[in-house]
């Protein structure tokens, strides 16, 4: 293994030379204002020259696809601020649907809730697919399986007196800690 490797180095030793240019700028501020455009970027001087010939080259030849290090730069600038700025539009928007399903659902519940509301009740479809799936249903698991925060009391009296409603009907049966669909 060690003589593959030793053949590779020496394979690549032996083509340095076969590879290399030599730049001899005219003056060493010119050298230095190279080094420092190189360090600047990250790159060594020898990937910063070759960048930037390849680029004058290819620009020359009108290589309709081709990008230049620069452009790349400040399009991946571009793209980086127009995804943040979509990412606030998104949480925004986010923000703005939970609000609206927040205020949906407590206008669902409001018939529940209101003791001399008059007309049909609708029952939540989601609580009645919740026992319909699972068939049995622990009481303290209702709430997170409906995704109710444990705080919005509307909601809470709201899914009580559904739930107090489908046992009237004889839809659901408590069977101590669970309710038991019947249907």
């Amino acid at each position: 293994m060690k003589k593959n490797l030793n053949s590779c180095d020496q394979s690549k030793s032996a083509t340095i030379k076969k590879r290399a240019v030599y730049v001899y700028l005219p003056s060493f501020e010119m050298t230095d204002k190279w080094k420092n455009r190189a360090d600047d970027a990250g790159v060594s001087i020898s990937k910063f020259v070759i960048e930037n010939v390849e680029n004058s080259l290819r620009q020359e030849e009108g290589e309709a696809n081709y990008e230049s290090r620069l452009d790349l730069i400040e399009k991946n600038k571009m793209l980086q601020e127009e995804n943040l700025d979509l990412q606030k539009r998104c949480k925004m928007l986010d923000t703005v649907v939970e609000r609206l399903e927040r205020e949906l659902r407590e206008y669902r519940m409001r018939p529940f809730v209101d003791d001399d509301a008059i007309g049909v009740r609708q029952y939540q479809s989601d609580l009645i697919n919740l026992f319909k799936r699972r068939g049995v249903v622990r009481k303290d698991e209702v709430l997170a399986s409906l995704g109710i925060d444990p705080s919005d009391t509307v909601m809470i009296k709201g899914i009580r007196k559904q739930i107090s409603g489908l046992e009237e009907y004889g839809i659901i049966k408590d069977v101590g800690a669970k309710w038991k669909w019947m249907m």
